[in-house]
């Protein structure tokens, strides 16, 4: 692989120390010919092609990128451990209309997938039934008493989706009740899981299929493709199967919500679930969208940003079941009265959040040097902001950081959200597997816990251990990498569109970034829950708003709010709709004042 980050000219702009105390570098050279290699084959805007190449995209490859198939890039299911297994059940689920139990977790994933299937089953017959835990009474994955609920209503089969795969005992009851088990999960494992009928996931350490990066909803859309293939072999015509296709916007909000890379069939998963979403054939979705307000075309960041957060606010501080009912009603006034609770939930979450990130930031800063992974617990905050809470640590110190508090049976449960080159999944599942931690399991940059209260010391110092251990400065601090070098001028609509062509961005494909040099700041003003807004001027009077998220009581904040001189900015670009016009904005991620 290539190595993109220049180092041998020093650093980009002269700027060694930033606002937020970091290095800028060049992502890729002037001279580099990959780039111009990439727009002859392409065709495409010559700052795309240096932001494609800047991501490890070789020429011949570029097209792919830019316009990914579907079809060319879909495996056969049947790679994944289990899942000719899997779909064979569902098929004969389906033949038979039976009622069958889905259990998922309780954010995005857990409920686009637990609705993929629903809408699967619904369509062929069968009878789903949905049951999403709730986080604080029930955590995270299945129990007994729901699985014996479920039981009591009928169920003939069940069936768990993004969850599932570590839980042994709640799996192993209802095998010895007598129903089939299929499990449909992606988070990593450290065993081959529960003995059940199958067991699709492919980080279980027996899969092979080199499809780890997938969500739970990409799993399960995959399974589905192989149930479908399954019954056309019994004969059932292709034309009374469901379309698939048109079930794509779940599983691309799931796969932007979950953050897992956007490499190969993520990136179709999302590019075509976006042209899926745009048409608003899903009730829940288009009422969520005009609910939020949403103006212009739909892209990637408004799953992540805008439509994700709201689904969540049922399981984070309401009814973890209502982003699921959201996106399997067929009922347009029901999907305006979900889609308009959540809207409410939501901003009961922020508000809630706003004020335990305040409260967890402001001891993280009192404790003077940060450390190399931040461990706090309080059992004042809401269970189902703690991940917030995490995540939000996580971008303000850039450390690993986990956040606790306390669950009605008296023990610590956990949130964690790490960075780059830190795999705090398998720093849980170690802990997990030598008995430090009653439970957890995730992925490399989340992952949810439970210490007991007795085991807290020991818990403290082991994940200090595991993780100081791979912890370097580099790590800590890493250098702001700057796609190119703009104006305020040249950051224009023009621009954004070109870049919407190689979108989406996000895991893995990092979102690009630019610096404008010697920018003027003008009109600096805090806005909302400590925002900062202002106005870029570059040296012709062009002007380009900006504005910097949850910044106003950090050194970024301040010079944008105080600089009297002009200023290096670096951030990203989008497109900014107001009332039927679209103008060009800049989210700015850090500052540097030039060197005199």
């Amino acid at each position: 692989m290539r190595s993109f980050i220049s180092t041998e000219t020093g650093s980009l702009l002269n700027v060694t120390k930033s606002a937020g105390g970091r290095r800028w570098l060049r992502r890729v050279e002037a001279d580099d010919p990959v780039p111009g290699a990439i727009q002859d084959a392409t065709g495409c805007h010559p700052i795309v092609a240096k932001v494609l190449a800047g991501r490890d995209i070789e020429p011949a490859n570029a097209s792919a990128i830019l316009a990914p198939s579907l079809r060319l890039l879909m495996p056969d299911p049947s790679l994944l451990r289990d899942a000719e297994a899997a779909a064979g059940l569902l098929a004969d689920l389906a033949e038979a209309r039976a009622k069958v139990g889905l259990f998922g977790d309780y954010d995005v994933d857990g409920a686009a997938s637990c609705a993929l299937l629903a809408r699967w089953l619904t369509a062929m017959g069968a009878e789903p039934l949905i049951h999403i835990p709730d986080r604080i009474t029930e955590g995270y994955g299945p129990n007994i008493a729901a699985i014996d609920a479920m039981m009591g209503q009928g169920i003939d089969a069940l069936v768990t989706l993004d969850c599932g795969a570590t839980s042994h005992e709640a799996l192993s009851h209802a095998k010895g009740e007598g129903i089939s088990v299929v499990v449909l999960d992606h988070h990593q494992m450290s065993d081959l899981g529960p003995a059940v009928d199958a067991l699709v996931n492919p980080n279980r350490p027996d899969d092979t299929s080199g499809l780890g990066h997938l969500c739970a909803a990409g799993v399960t859309f995959m399974t589905l493709v192989g149930a479908n293939r399954a019954l056309r072999a019994r004969g059932h015509a292709k034309e009374v199967l469901p379309d698939l296709l048109q079930l794509l916007d779940l599983v691309g909000l799931a796969t932007v919500a979950d953050v897992v890379p956007l490499r190969g069939l993520n990136r179709a998963f999302v590019v075509q679930g976006l042209k899926v979403a745009r048409a608003r054939s899903t009730l829940g979705l288009a009422a969520l969208i005009e609910t939020a307000r949403l103006t212009g075309p739909l892209q990637a960041h408004h799953f992540g940003y805008i439509l994700g957060p709201r689904i969540n606010a049922g399981g984070r501080i309401g009814d973890a079941a209502m982003g699921a009912r959201l996106l399997t009603t067929t009922d347009q006034g029901e999907a305006a009265h979900l889609a308009g609770e959540l809207d409410t939930l939501n901003a009961q979450r922020q508000a809630i959040e706003t004020e335990a990130v305040a409260d967890a930031i402001e001891r993280v800063e009192r404790a003077g040097e940060v450390p190399p992974v931040l461990v706090l617990r309080d059992d004042s905050w809401h269970q189902g902001v703690i991940g917030l809470i995490a995540a939000r640590l996580k971008e303000r110190f850039h450390r690993p950081s986990l956040a606790f508090t306390l669950s009605a049976d008296g023990h610590w449960t956990g949130s964690a959200r790490s960075i780059a080159g830190i795999d705090i999944g398998a720093v849980v599942a170690a802990l997990v597997g030598e008995g430090v931690l009653a439970k957890g399991g995730g992925h490399a940059m989340a992952a949810g816990m439970t210490v007991e209260t007795a085991r807290w010391e020991r818990f403290c110092e082991a994940v200090v251990s595991a993780v100081g251990t791979h912890m370097t400065a580099e790590l800590a601090s890493p250098p702001l990498v700057i796609d190119a070098v703009l104006t305020a001028e040249g950051a224009s609509l023009e621009l954004i569109n070109a870049l919407e062509v190689a979108a989406p961005y996000g895991s893995d494909f990092p979102e690009p970034l630019f610096v404008l040099p010697s920018h003027r700041v003008v009109s600096s003003k805090i806005v909302g829950t400590g925002h900062v807004k202002a106005r870029l001027i570059d040296g012709s009077g062009k002007g380009l708003d900006a504005i910097a998220f949850r910044a106003a009581d950090t050194e970024l904040g301040e010079t944008l709010l105080k600089t009297t001189v002009p200023v290096h900015v670096a951030g990203s670009l989008s497109r900014n709709s107001w009332q039927g016009r679209e103008s060009a904005q800049m989210r700015i991620v850090d500052v540097a004042k030039p060197l005199m």
